[in-house]
């Protein structure tokens, strides 16, 4: 009997709730809203976040829950889904340390466009949208720039569902794979190896396809020495051949 072969991907995450001072103010300096601020400035907006500490698996809110607040991911990892055409709930992303969602009334939002869920435990760093204005009146130059990256990001959401809508399935996959690679691809023996665990079900609904069929084409890379995986992981071996399935239909 074959042996499972052992996942390479790395689990360790912060306890929830267990972020430090340093890690707070490093992830908001990172943050495009506050990129360029002082380190006064930014102490001073570190105030005005909590911060909040959530299990695998918990959601921290629901498309078409009121926007009252903005989330930024310290440590963990979180699913992003919407609600695709045709009734199929699509992973739009999965975000990382540093990356922020949500969305807030002071930025135009009624309600939450998306949902969004624990892949892991996390530590989140979250601002309500009280406190995010005062921090625009503070510094006004802010207001046009976090117009600009909320649009830009809404933009890319609807791409995204576009892509799944007109593409057949198996550049979808492609696509899917490429991006999760670039985001949050650690190079080792191997190959590119995505460093967060994803499973086949989790490939299927970012591409917007059935599982069966996600395993069917990721199968078929696997054999033509494109992609490794196993249990909860991907790594791509041929980033070159990956990019070429791209533009067959």
């Amino acid at each position: 009997m074959k042996s499972r072969r052992k996942s390479p991907v790395n689990t360790v995450t912060t306890e929830p709730q267990h972020c430090s001072i340093d890690l707070r103010l490093k992830i908001l300096s990172r943050l495009p809203f506050f990129s360029g601020l002082p380190a006064q400035a930014l102490q001073q907006i570190n105030q005005r976040f909590i911060e909040i500490g959530y299990e695998a698996g918990n959601f921290v809110y629901r498309a078409g829950d009121p926007a009252e607040r903005l989330y930024v991911v310290a440590d963990g990892k979180v699913k992003i889904l919407q609600h695709a055409p045709g009734g199929r709930d699509v992973l739009l992303d999965l975000l990382t340390s540093g990356e922020f969602f949500g969305s807030l009334t002071t930025l135009g939002a009624a309600s939450y466009a998306d949902t969004a869920q624990l892949q892991t435990s996390a530590c989140l760093l979250s601002i309500r949208s009280e406190d995010f204005q005062q921090i625009l009146d503070a510094h006004p130059t802010l207001a046009l720039k976090a117009i600009a990256i909320m649009a830009e990001r809404i933009n890319l959401a609807n791409q995204r569902l576009l892509q799944v809508v007109a593409l057949p399935v198996e550049q979808r996959i492609a696509f899917t794979l490429l991006a999760l690679g670039k985001k949050l691809g650690r190079r080792q023996e191997n190959g590119l190896l995505i460093d967060v665990p994803l499973s086949r079900d989790d490939l299927a609904e970012m591409a917007g396809t059935t599982p069966e069929t996600a395993s069917r084409v990721l199968s078929q890379l696997q054999s033509s020495g494109v992609v490794d995986s196993g249990r909860q992981w991907i790594a791509i071996t041929d980033v070159d051949a990956l990019e070429q399935r791209t533009t067959q239909s």
